[in-house]
């Protein structure tokens, strides 16, 4: 609507509400551009809260608002959502326009992340500077606690949750999309206020009140973030001390608070002590995050190393203490402790719970890509050099500190895909692929060796300094020249390594070498897993070119075979053709590196190999599964499911139903299927007692009845589970089968004959008496000499 003249608030906010079901999305943003520039902030203060929910939709998922993560570029209302939407938009306007004055919006406590949430309950301040001093008390008691934000933070706040918020998306869209709205703003933002180059833009409306309520970076919110120091955190909520705001700090507060916001929404669901409670199958996870939200997590794992890596070097090289004392540009500062204090913690834990819970399928991907993009920092420098193959890029020496102030990133995380590995079907090409991706990686000249160090410091004896320390001692970046200089330079790298992987697992944890004798062993394990899925994907291949080479014409007349039952268990859609290929060439690649990574000796490898491939011949693939008598049955093993898995061994599959209720075949008339089977079971309803006394003689007419009518054959012994026992007794009466005259094959071979007769001048009933005729002599050949054939 065109901005009216001045009118009281109540009735603003009720034009907008209509307006809203009325107009379109271009006519209402044109309308909140005009109100948003001419009506004053005591106005827009009340319609904000609103116009927030109709954007991003409420917190519990009822109001879709605009669908920003539905919303792709071939829409027609895309580009009208980006531009309201624009860090320098008519949205962002509003939210500086509020925050120019000291209104704040409410935010039920229960909306916040399982740990966060838990904090507030138990009365203990959480570990995020953000949630600091922002507590209200209704009158009604702390069953309904709210948090009051300021507006950037209440917008932040709720765009943030869009991701997170269950979606009833209509049938066949998701929201997985990169090129969503949704996810190209989180990608602007993020380049607007984490900016690479430059600084972040001022804001338009000056802000001298300071909006910034937490502490400010270099007294608290730098200091204690990601910190589990019990002696630090546990205020009680009703103590919260009164912060003032750094007058320096203003200029990346917008950029502290965005990503915090991002961190805390998107990551912070499990705490270390949550975890540890998951590890029991008892307890429900409590929260899943979906491939959407995964691919904005990766998203902003990127572009945060982007940002910390457009660090000065004289700045990266300044030490804590010295870098205290010196002018340096907050933002810069900022840079420099960013990944490592606000997202190494909160990312390991999400992490961690995604490889741990995340279904066995292609769709891990996404998850594999954001660690392996944490993991790999030197990707994401902005240098321009000449590219090298994957395999001869040489990790550079300055990256030691990283991987040694994340070493449970590298070596933990990778004992836990090795565990997820083994459970896998390799044979697939997109499972075959992460594995080669994963083994790239870590393949990369220096990254073992660097990692090696790493384990090393950390096995390094204990220190004074050790014992001097709480449970969450703080890292080195974060200040503290407090070691003797004979001391420091050796000391420090131990504690930065001992201090990392006790705030992530705890100071009682039992740690596991990534390159020890335990784990060697289960990277032999996963070679033989690998060489045996490479040798079943050559098996599936060759028997796929053999059936394609017996599938011609001819089979339809029944020479090949069309029996469901035959099919080749453990071939899929999408393994087939060039997906073995790659399969193939992906593990072999896979092999190999997985070889440089721990050293392994190429001809004890290839001697492994050769060995399996000799003793999985096609004689040992009829063999069944790994299996266990049970009461009910056989009962899987696990090395029965991974010989499964792998298409190692396979259960003869045989239909053990009634065979007239088999599903009607491609080669079959489906009309003349079911018209016989009405007629067959008339007649054996009929007759069914004197079939059942013919078959039951011993002469030769029990044995000619036996061979024509309809009879389950007990000569192949197949192990059975009780249920199939039961069902099996009850389909082995003697009966009429007319079901083979409803086969296309069998029409077609009746007509030739048909045809021949007319060609020799025999009527259509003198054709069946010859048909019926030579039918009666077959079966009686068959009758007097069909057990001397079998024999033979």
């Amino acid at each position: 609507m065109a901005a009216p003249t001045l009118q009281q608030p109540s009735f603003l906010l009720a034009n907008l509400k209509a307006d809203s079901t009325t107009k379109t999305l271009l006519q209402r943003c044109q309308d909140l551009v005009k109100i948003i520039d001419e009506y004053p902030a005591k106005e827009l203060h009340l319609i904000f809260p609103w116009l927030v929910e109709s954007v991003f939709g409420s917190l519990d998922g009822v109001i879709a608002g605009w669908n920003l993560r539905l919303l792709h570029s071939r829409s027609n209302e895309y580009n009208i959502a980006m531009e309201f939407l624009n860090p320098s938009g008519p949205m962002m306007k509003l939210v500086y326009k509020l925050q120019a004055e000291e209104y704040k919006y409410e935010i039920p406590v229960n909306y916040l992340p399982g740990p966060v949430k838990a904090c507030f309950q138990e009365g203990v301040l959480p570990d995020c500077p953000l949630f600091h001093n922002k507590l209200h008390f209704p009158l009604s008691g702390l069953l309904t606690l709210n948090l009051a934000l300021n507006p950037f933070e209440f917008f932040m706040f709720n765009f943030a949750f869009c991701l997170i918020t269950p979606k009833n998306y209509p049938q066949g869209q998701h929201g997985s999309s990169t090129d969503s709205a949704y996810f190209v703003l989180v990608d602007t933002y993020l380049k607007y206020f984490l900016p690479s180059e430059g600084s972040v833009p001022p804001s338009p409306f000056s802000d001298s009140r300071g909006s910034v309520t937490a502490p400010s970076p270099r007294s608290s919110s730098f200091a204690g973030y990601g910190v589990h120091s019990p002696s630090l955190l546990k205020h009680h909520i009703f103590h919260q001390p009164s912060v003032n705001a750094d007058p320096a700090a203003q200029e990346i507060w917008r950029s502290e608070t965005l990503l915090q916001m991002f961190v805390e929404i998107w990551l912070h669901h499990y705490s270390l002590e949550m975890y540890q409670k998951l590890q029991s199958p008892q307890v429900k996870e409590p929260f899943s995050p979906t491939e959407e939200h995964v691919l904005v997590v990766r998203l902003l794992v990127k572009h945060l190393h982007a940002f910390s890596n457009s660090l000065k070097p004289e700045q990266l090289s300044s030490s804590p203490s010295a870098h205290s004392h010196t002018h340096t540009s907050p933002l810069e500062e900022f840079k420099r402790v960013v990944v490592q204090r606000f997202v190494q913690q909160k990312l390991y834990l999400f992490l961690q719970h995604c490889f741990g819970h995340w279904p066995l399928d292609a769709s891990f991907r996404a998850v594999l890509e954001t660690w392996l993009s944490y993991i790999q920092p030197w990707r994401y420098t902005g240098e321009k050099t000449n590219p090298q193959p994957d395999q001869n890029r040489t990790v550079p020496d300055k990256w030691e500190s990283f991987v040694q102030e994340n070493l449970l990133m590298y070596t933990k995380l990778f004992q836990v895909f090795l565990n997820r590995t083994v459970r896998t079907d390799l044979v697939n090409a997109k499972n075959a692929l992460m594995v080669f991706r994963v083994a790239k990686v870590f393949a990369q000249p220096n990254l073992a060796e660097m990692i090696q160090k790493g384990e090393q410091l950390f096995l390094e004896p204990e220190h004074v300094l050790h014992h001097r320390q709480p449970r969450g001692y703080l890292t080195p970046s974060q200040g503290g020249s407090y070691l003797s200089s004979r001391q420091r330079v050796m000391t420090d790298m131990v504690f930065r390594v001992k201090s990392h992987v006790y705030a992530l697992e705890g100071q009682d944890c039992q740690y596991k070498q990534m390159f020890g004798t335990e784990l060697r062993g289960a990277v032999m394990k996963l070679i033989q897993i690998i060489a045996q899925a490479r040798h079943t994907a050559k098996r599936i291949s060759d028997h796929s070119s053999e059936a394609a080479a017996n599938n011609s014409f001819l089979s339809w007349f029944g020479i090949g075979s069309s029996d469901l039952n035959n099919t080749f268990a453990g071939a899929e859609p999408e393994e087939s053709g060039e997906c073995l290929k790659k399969t193939h060439e992906f593990l072999d690649r896979a092999l190999e590196n997985l070889c440089q990574i721990f050293k392994l000796n190429q001809g004890q490898l290839t001697q492994l190999i050769s060995n399996l491939s000799s003793s999985q011949d096609d004689g040992n693939c009829k063999q069944l599964p790994d299996c266990i008598q049970g009461e009910d049955g056989l009962i899987l093993t696990d090395l029965g499911r991974r010989q499964i898995i792998n298409g190692l061994r396979r259960f003869e599959i045989h239909y053990q139903g009634d065979p007239e209720l088999q599903p009607i075949r491609s080669y079959e008339n489906a009309l003349l299927v079911r018209l016989f089977y009405r007629i067959s079971s008339l007649v054996n309803e009929r007759f069914g007692g004197h079939m059942n006394a013919l078959c039951s003689r011993p002469d030769f007419l029990g044995r000619l009845g036996r061979h024509y009518l309809a009879e389950a054959d007990s000569g192949t012994k197949l192990k059975q589970s009780p249920m199939s026992r039961r069902s099996l007794e009850a389909n082995r009466q003697p009966r009429l089968s007319l079901r083979l005259l409803a086969s296309y094959r069998t029409i077609l071979l009746l007509l030739l004959l048909y045809m021949f007769g007319a060609l020799l001048s025999f009527g259509p009933m003198s054709s069946t008496l010859l048909i019926l005729t030579g039918g009666f002599l077959y079966g009686l050949f068959m009758t007097l000499f069909g057990d001397k054939l079998k024999r033979h």
